[in-house]
């Protein structure tokens, strides 16, 4: 029984050795056959929409840029969610008015006050 068992596994072993055979074997055929032949040094420099590349590749940035990012996406996900409210709680609405509308007046009010919050602390102007 276990040599059925093992045998079973015998086509994914062949087929993990055909791809890193593959692999490597397209890698030297590249060096193998391609053409080598002198570049000019304009062929090797970065290419950034049109422009020639200016200072460091590398750059740091402030903290307040990532702050700024995760606030985006923060509120932006919060958002993703009065879609739902807005398309499947349409024939709620004729039942539990209320209860629905004050639901989502809090959601978006908790949300109001995030964002009056995150104004205050200035956490949008990241270029400070």
């Amino acid at each position: 029984m276990e040599e059925t068992q093992v045998a079973q596994y015998l086509p994914v072993l062949m087929l993990g050795i055909l791809a890193v055979v593959f692999s490597f074997g397209m890698l030297v055929m590249s060096v193998a056959l391609g053409q080598r032949g002198r570049r000019p040094p304009v062929k090797d420099t970065p290419y950034e929409c049109g422009m020639i590349p200016v200072g460091e590749a590398n750059t740091r940035l402030s903290v307040k840029f990532y702050l700024v990012a995760m606030l985006f996406i923060l509120f932006d996900i919060e958002v993703v969610f009065l879609y739902p409210w807005a398309v499947i709680y349409k024939d709620m609405l004729r039942q539990q008015a209320g209860l629905i509308l004050s639901s989502m007046l809090s959601f978006i009010g908790i949300l109001f006050i995030g964002y009056i919050y995150a104004l205050k602390k200035r956490a949008f102007d990241w270029k400070s």
